[in-house]
């Protein structure tokens, strides 16, 4: 995250419906290039890819693991057996971690229970994510930070006191950590989005890195959240959004990817600095389109310019309106047709 640009994080989540295949397909999908034809420009692709890991030894109650799910998106009869289907084993994390660094992306992990902190025996993930219904879940914030690995956090289900109350128990270890504006509503309203909580955690949280973290439909939240000033960004990706599963259908598919992403490099190349200035590539036009002194009336060699005799016409490689008085009362010193540009060469100063 050294980069002034954008951290733009896919989250897989488990849109890979328990598959390490379709998992590598969406990494593909997050690492595809991105191109404006019309430039000519290649746009850097996603930063990151994100997978959730639950222990559901440690998820719900013994009753809500055996209640009958009936939802068109459930791949079992009950939510305990569902859950286990869409659930990846460490291996198979590690698995998908080594396709995304050889496709030279990070990896984020979303651990949701301190059990699942085995699968760092394996391997070292880029950033941990803490879920917004985790913000809360002290004993787990304080198992994650323990590992000095960088931290992430949602803020959808809090407020400041909850965030503040995290915040105290993670940097007890360590500094390293970024905050994601986010609110927990899939899709989430456009009137519930409040993107103004962006520039509250700015002011209110100078020492860390802020972000958003997208359920809107579409692609125009996030976009508004890079020029409001946020680091990060976080959205869901699927390579199918017609595919079973509840997140599915609110992520963005490959041709939203694409759209996303390249709108955000082009956002970030367009910031540019904070001054006025003349680009270099409008010096053609601005000659071509701009105006000069120009006469109103044919003009003899030895001719006094008066005020009478002038008027702007294009192009722009004359003398300007500004410059008007330093000509007149000036002798020209070759004949110049009516509507033409006046230069300093016809000029006796």
């Amino acid at each position: 995250m050294e980069s002034k640009n954008v951290y733009i994080i896919g989250e897989i989540g488990q849109n890979h419906n328990g598959s390490v295949d379709l998992a590598k397909l969406i990494i593909d999908l997050a690492c595809r290039p991105i191109e404006e034809d019309l430039f000519g420009l290649k746009l850097q692709p996603m930063n990151a890819v994100k997978l959730t890991k639950r222990d559901l030894k440690q998820e719900l109650s013994k009753s809500q693991m055996d209640a009958a799910y009936n939802s068109p998106h459930a791949f079992a009869s009950t939510y305990g057996a569902h859950r286990e289907v869409l659930e990846l084993n460490d291996e198979q994390h590690f698995e998908i971690y080594k396709y995304a660094k050889e496709k030279g992306v990070d990896f984020v992990e979303t651990l949701c229970a301190i059990g699942c902190l085995s699968l760092l025996k394996l391997f070292t993930p880029d950033y941990l994510k803490v879920a917004s219904r985790d913000l809360t879940n002290l004993p787990l914030l304080e198992a994650l930070a323990e590992t000095q690995i960088p931290i992430i956090v949602s803020t959808g289900m809090a407020g400041k006191k909850e965030l503040d109350d995290a915040i105290g128990v993670i940097t007890k270890y360590h500094n390293n950590l970024s905050i994601l504006h986010c609110v927990s509503q899939y899709p989430t309203h456009p009137k519930n989005t409040n993107l103004n909580t962006i520039p509250f955690l700015q002011k209110n949280y100078p020492d860390y890195k802020i972000g958003y973290s997208d359920h809107t439909i579409g692609i125009a939240t996030p976009l508004a959240a890079v020029a409001m000033g946020a680091e990060i960004i976080e959205k869901h990706i699927t390579i199918d959004r017609r595919m079973k599963g509840t997140d599915q259908a609110g992520s963005l598919g490959p041709d939203g990817v694409n759209r996303m992403v390249r709108d955000i490099r082009l956002f970030e190349g367009s910031l540019g600095v904070e001054d006025i200035f003349i680009e270099d590539d409008v010096k053609a036009a601005k000659v071509k389109l701009e105006r000069s002194i120009a006469t109103l009336k044919d003009l003899k060699a030895g001719d006094i310019i008066t005020a009478d005799d002038l008027h702007l016409l294009s192009p722009g490689d004359g003398l300007k309106w500004s410059e008007r008085d330093t000509i007149i009362g000036k002798t020209i010193n070759k004949d110049i047709a009516k509507d033409e540009i006046i230069y300093s060469a016809f000029i006796n100063f």
